[in-house]
């Protein structure tokens, strides 16, 4: 009788995991939509069919729409959807709820080689600066980590956290000094501010590999982060490697926000808020959480693209600032929750 209770449950829980995923997938085909179809420009819907399904580069509509408005909505989708995975990543492998590639400083790791780049090696291919961008975000990693564990005491979430704002504190300071000292301030307030508009069909062709595969990757190794979730002892009681899951978690993580840095800039708490959300609906399992929370991100950083180019057209707000209207006071909240609790 248990035993088909148990297999009961287990379907009901498929069942309802697959409606939630199902949802999350609609969710994130209407945004694009959405967001492919509006804009500072009143464009048909039939222009816009035709741009996907029959593009004529003669005609005006379906050319903003296949070289603007795809490309960047697209770009938009992936990078949001790089930011949660590496943001639940971070929160399962270090056991810190406040954990995030803009939080711990990664993107701002990213973003000082960014600014280096512009300033001695303005004429580097994409591919490059991504990789580039990767090492940046390797670097300010195994900087924050070195600081928290230092001194006396275990590195707890906190040590983490503190030592994740001072870096990024420092590498923001240090890349608007090369801005200003090169005068590059303008060509880099795009990456400062966060946004997608300069994302063409080049950038995607290198994006979207590169984060499905380390996405796919991340979530295989679910299990063994749900299991590091719940404490070294218990994960390593039950075979799991701490150290090598820890280490390899941190790189996929760090190479997810170090492609996106490269390609939206330094946008935060993307990374904070939907992991979160993506717990209370699928549950503990980051199996689960970690998809999940791809296809959620994808969705709030159209969003903003789209409100960012539709509330004061012509001109164009960051995304950035959008996402942080949200994202600092969900910070707030949740600090003072583990607050309480420590």
């Amino acid at each position: 009788m248990s035993d088909s209770v148990t297999s009961a449950n287990r379907l009901l829980s498929i069942l309802k995991n697959g409606i939630f995923f199902l949802a999350a997938v609609l969710g994130l085909l209407v945004s694009i939509f959405f967001a492919v179809s509006f804009g500072a420009k009143d464009i048909t819907l039939h222009t816009v069919w035709s741009a996907v399904a029959d593009y004529n580069p003669n005609i005006t509509g379906q050319q903003i729409i296949h070289e603007l408005r795809l490309p960047r909505v697209l770009g938009a989708a992936v990078t949001g959807a790089a930011f949660a995975a590496a943001g639940a990543l971070m929160q399962g492998v270090t056991r810190n709820p406040l954990a995030d590639s803009g939080v711990l400083g990664v993107n701002a790791g990213a973003m000082f080689v960014v600014a280096l780049s512009f300033a001695f090696f303005p004429h580097l291919s994409y591919a490059l600066l991504m990789v580039l961008s990767f090492f940046g975000a390797l670097a300010s990693t195994a900087l924050i980590f070195f600081i928290s564990a230092a001194g006396k005491g275990s590195m707890t979430p906190l040590k983490v956290t503190l030592a994740g704002a001072v870096v990024g504190a420092l590498l923001h300071s240090l890349s608007t000094g090369v801005a200003i000292y090169y005068d590059l301030s303008q060509d880099l307030a795009f990456w400062y501010a966060g946004g997608v508009s300069g994302i063409k069909w080049a950038h995607l062709q290198v994006l979207v590999p590169v984060i499905t595969v380390f996405i796919i990757l991340a979530t295989f190794m679910g299990r063994s982060v749900t299991l590091l979730s719940m404490g070294n002892d218990v994960a390593a009681n039950l075979g799991v490697n701490t150290a090598l899951t820890r280490a390899a978690g941190l790189m996929i993580a760090v190479v997810l926000a170090g492609v996106s840095v490269s390609a939206a800039g330094a946008i935060g708490f993307v990374g904070l808020v939907i992991p979160h959300i993506a717990r209370k609906i699928v549950g503990v399992t980051y199996r689960l959480i970690i998809p999940m929370s791809a296809l959620l991100g994808a969705i709030p950083l159209i969003l903003a693209d789209l409100a960012s180019r539709t509330v004061s057209p012509p001109r164009e707000l960051a995304i950035g600032i959008m996402v942080a209207l949200v994202g600092v006071p969900f910070f707030l909240y949740i600090a003072r929750k583990e607050g309480r609790e420590l």
